[in-house]
């Protein structure tokens, strides 16, 4: 397996499990109220950060277990990392644009971060996917 789909893949995990810890926070700390309601900055925070701590350290990881592999991106991943890219950027604009009709709309804070948050994750998600795909399947 090449050292970009590994990273793929962890990218992919570490942002399905980020997310799923932050509903669950979310959801616990809304305890019978409403979501708006609930304390989620600091929930949102701390899985970013952990995102981010994960992500890298996932890199770490992944490029000393492939050090004798060689790290030397050829065309193939060029291409393969710029199409999961443009999968991924799609969401980011998505939640942009989202968000923005929440504020014009004056919708709660809460609503306004959780679809960015949602979209970032999607972004991550399905870019990761789309570039295991295309290592997995091969370029059409």
């Amino acid at each position: 397996m090449a050292f970009e789909e590994k990273r793929a893949w962890a990218l992919a995990v570490i942002a399905v499990i980020g997310y799923a810890v932050y509903v669950g926070l979310v959801l616990s700390g809304a305890d019978g109220r409403p979501l708006v309601e609930a304390p989620y900055v600091g929930a949102l925070l701390w899985t970013i950060l952990f995102g981010i701590v994960a992500g890298i350290a996932s890199g770490i990881w992944f490029g000393i277990q492939s050090r004798n592999d060689g790290l030397q991106a050829d065309e193939r991943d060029q291409v393969i990392g710029r199409f999961g890219d443009h999968i991924g950027q799609s969401f980011v604009v998505i939640g942009g644009m989202s968000s923005m009709a929440l504020a014009m709309v004056e919708a709660p804070y809460f609503w306004i971060a959780n679809v960015l948050y949602l979209c970032f994750v999607l972004s991550a998600v399905l870019g990761s996917l789309a570039k295991i795909a295309m290592y997995r399947r091969g370029m059409l």
